[in-house]
């Protein structure tokens, strides 16, 4: 919108407008993406100009912006004089109460009925019951026309939130995240069962689409094979809703996790080819994404030309993207690209390129994460089982299940660790090490 507003010369408070109305954002926090600030650069910005205008002057800062643009707390004269400096606005550009001096029809409409009644002829007692019934009959209609509308505030709220568990189902234990996740959707179902304007639920259906994925991706590690198929049918269904075309594409990607580490793998396959399709075109994350889990399904399923192809495709999307290293459950940073890798030329027996791909990985991964550097171990492990060292193998699986705190040791790292097991030469299956891996994950508790 800002790209359009430069072509066709639109003023800052015009692009604001135009913001607000289309994305349903506060009117402070429209002035700011017309701008093109981040949240960062205006909160830093105006401390600084806070500082210089008085040493004792209003405190202003990042977290204190966000409040005030999504509501959570109301500015002060003092902070509303520094945010009109700041924008060059005046504050009923900003949403924040007065216009040059002229009250804000919309937040006293007392005043505006006052003035109304006095247009008439009669006199006041004439006209009293009248303006009554057409007072109660304006409120009727004001209700019936926001029922079911959610302040701009409320929905950055929620999106706000989204964001955060995105960032911490990265390394918090599954069964910690349920809770928080299925909290924000009891809150989006009680606001989607009210009508509400397009914007408004499209943006619902976008945060339905990405909790219903990660709740479907808890279940999956919790070895809930049904309850996860059937979250991530919802998930689907939301991100079909949306229309956003990226979201369908990267549920359709995660949701092929289910097939790859249960079955069938076909399932897979067909996901994450629906989704390169969705995204081709335009190299994106998401793009790069849906190439290389398709090369890892198809590798599994044994479709080695294909796999082989779909690699090659996806290195050349993935090195055009800008270097990322987003800690969210939805990015696709290099170490998870590599992880994908990892799995294609595990599945394809080649490997010496998948060692230096899970080297490569497990450099990059932070000492507060989740179970990639166990499942990058045991893929590891399944390669010294095609190298025929299978005491190794099991040493290393064994090791590598352990080293995972139990909150994290789920049934999709048992399924894992089994693979190991199941690519063994038949003689091998019974050496002292194959049997122990076996024995510990059939252990009560060995995995959530």
């Amino acid at each position: 919108m800002r790209e359009r507003a430069a072509e066709e010369g639109w003023t800052v408070h015009e692009t604001a407008q135009a913001i607000r109305e289309h994305c349903g954002l506060s009117r402070l926090r429209a002035n700011r993406l017309a701008r093109g600030l981040t949240l960062s650069q205006a909160g830093g910005e105006l401390r600084e100009l806070a500082h210089r205008m008085s040493p004792i002057g209003p405190k202003a800062d990042e977290d204190q912006l966000r409040l005030w643009e999504t509501g959570a707390r109301t500015p002060r004269a003092g902070a509303v004089a520094l945010l009109c400096r700041y924008y060059e606005a005046t504050p009923y550009e900003l949403g924040l109460g007065y216009a040059d001096g002229a009250a804000d029809d919309d937040a006293h409409p007392p005043r505006r009925m006052a003035r109304t009644r006095s247009s008439f002829s009669g006199t006041a007692v004439e006209r009293e019951p009248l303006f009554r019934d057409i007072d109660a009959t304006r409120r009727s209609v004001d209700r019936a026309l926001a029922a079911g509308t959610v302040a701009p505030g409320q929905m950055d709220l929620l999106e706000e939130q989204l964001l955060l568990v995105r960032y911490e189902y990265v390394f918090t234990p599954p069964a910690r995240m349920m809770n928080k996740l299925l909290r924000i959707l009891r809150e989006v179902r009680g606001l989607l069962e009210d009508r509400q304007p397009t914007s408004v639920t499209v943006r619902l259906t976008e945060i339905t689409a990405v909790a219903s994925t990660l709740i479907a991706d808890a279940l999956m590690k919790f070895g809930a094979i049904d309850d996860a198929r059937a979250w991530y049918a919802t998930a689907r269904h939301a991100s079909d809703e949306s229309g956003n075309a990226e979201l369908r594409a990267r549920v359709r990607i995660q949701a092929a996790m289910l097939g790859y580490y249960y079955g069938p793998v076909q399932s897979a396959v067909t996901l994450t080819r629906e989704a390169r399709i969705m995204s081709r075109g335009k190299p994106s994350p998401t793009a790069a994404f849906a190439v290389a889990a398709e090369a890892r399904a198809l590798a599994f399923q044994g479709n080695r030309s294909e796999a082989a192809t779909r690699v090659k495709n996806a290195r050349g999307v993935f090195d055009q993207l800008a270097p990322r290293s987003d800690d969210d459950a939805f990015a696709f940073p290099l170490r998870r690209f590599l992880l994908y890798l990892s799995g294609t030329f595990t599945a394809l027996g080649q490997v010496s390129e998948a060692r230096k791909v899970q080297e490569e990985a497990l450099s990059l991964y932070p000492a507060r994460t989740g179970i990639d550097p166990a499942l990058l171990r045991l893929e590891a492990a399944i390669c010294l089982a095609h190298d025929r060292s299978a005491t190794e193998a099991c040493q290393l699986a064994t090791a590598a299940y352990l080293q995972v705190p139990e909150e994290h040791r789920t049934a999709i790292l048992g399924a894992r660790a089994r693979h190991v097991i199941d690519r063994l030469p038949g003689t091998s299956r019974r050496i002292a090490a194959a049997r122990e891996l076996g024995e510990l994950l059939q252990l009560p508790g060995s995995h959530l």
